[in-house]
C-alpha cells in the first residue's frame, strides 16, 4: 500500500496513545497491540480514528508469544508492510519489593513483557521489513523502543523493572548494529519523570522532587514529549545514525554537583 504504516505497542493509553496520535496525524495507517479491552480505551481509539480512519486494533498480550505470532501476522496481511515500529508497552511490577523480597513470579512476569516479548516482535517485524526491503530498495523502515531512564537508576524496590529496562538497551545496540548493513535505524528514547497512569500514584512525591531541585527542565515530561521524540526519529533527517539512546527527561541524565 502507498500509505505508511506504524506499528505501536501499548498505543492504546498514556505515552503509547500519544505516540499513536502524532503518527496517525502525519499520516501513518496505525496497527496497535494493546492488554486493554477496546471498549475500555475506546474513546482514545475514536481520537485516532477521527484524525486517519485507517487503525488496526489488536486486543492481546506482548508477553503470550501466540499473540506475537498472531499480531505480525494479521499486521502483515492487513498493511502488506511495517514503515515504523515503535516498542511502548511495558508493566511494572505489581507489588513493588525490596530486592531481597523480589519473587521469581514477579521478576517472570516483568522480564517477560518488557524485554522477552519486546525483543521477539522485533525480530518479527525485523523479519518482515528486511523482506519488504528486499523488494524495494528504496524502503526505509525505523524502529524505535521506548525504555526508561531506570535502566541506569537504581530503584531497589523495583529492580526487576531496572534490569527489564537495561536489557532494552543492549537491545537497541544489537538490533541497530544487525540491521544497519541494510538501512534499518534502531534507536532507544529514554523518558524520565513522565505523567502518566503508571506514575499517578508517586506524583506526590515526584512534584516535591521536582520543585527541589530534581531536573534542570523544572517540570513534569508529559507524554506529547515523548511523542515529538518518536516524530523526529521517524523523520529521515538522522539518516547517518542508529543505536543511539535519546534522553527525554528533563536533564534528569545530567551529574550536577
Amino acid at each position: 500500500m502507498n500509505q505508511k504504516t506504524a506499528v505501536v505497542t501499548g498505543g492504546g493509553r498514556g505515552i503509547g496513545h500519544a505516540i499513536a496520535l502524532q503518527l496517525a496525524q502525519e499520516g501513518y495507517a496505525l496497527a496497535i497491540l494493546d492488554i486493554n479491552d477496546e471498549e475500555k480505551i475506546r474513546d482514545n481509539l475514536e481520537q485516532i480514528r477521527s484524525v486517519n480512519g485507517n487503525l488496526f486494533y489488536f486486543h492481546g498480550d506482548l508477553g503470550c508469544s501466540q499473540d506475537r505470532i498472531t499480531f505480525a501476522r494479521e499486521v502483515r496481511e492487513k498493511y502488506g508492510r511495517v514503515d515504523v515500529l515503535v516498542n511502548n508497552a511495558g508493566v511494572a511490577p505489581k507489588v513493588r519489593a525490596d530486592l531481597l523480597e523480589m519473587t521469581e513470579e514477579s521478576f517472570d512476569f516483568v522480564i517477560g513483557i518488557n524485554l522477552k516479548g519486546t525483543f521477539f516482535l522485533t525480530q518479527a517485524i525485523a523479519k518482515d521489513m528486511l523482506k519488504a526491503k528486499a523488494q524495494d530498495p528504496a524502503f526505509r523502515p525505523v524502529i524505535i523502543t521506548i525504555s526508561s531512564n531506570s535502566e541506569y537508576t537504581s530503584s531497589i524496590n523495583r529492580g526487576e523493572y531496572c534490569m527489564s529496562k537495561a536489557g532494552l538497551g543492549m537491545m537497541t545496540k544489537l538490533f541497530a548494529d544487525r540491521l544497519a548493513g541494510d538501512g534499518i535505524p534502531v534507536y532507544e528514547i529514554r523518558p524520565g519523570i513522565i505523567r502518566t497512569d503508571m506514575t499517578k500514584t508517586v506524583s506526590e512525591k515526584y512534584d516535591r522532587m521536582i520543585s527541589e531541585g530534581l531536573l534542570p527542565i523544572r517540570r513534569w515530561g508529559e507524554p506529547q514529549d515523548i511523542a515529538n521524540a518518536v516524530s523526529a526519529l521517524c523523520s529521515g533527517k538522522l539518516a547517518y545514525t542508529t543505536g543511539q539512546a535519546i534522553d527525554v527527561d528533563g536533564g534528569f541524565h545530567i551529574r550536577r554537583l
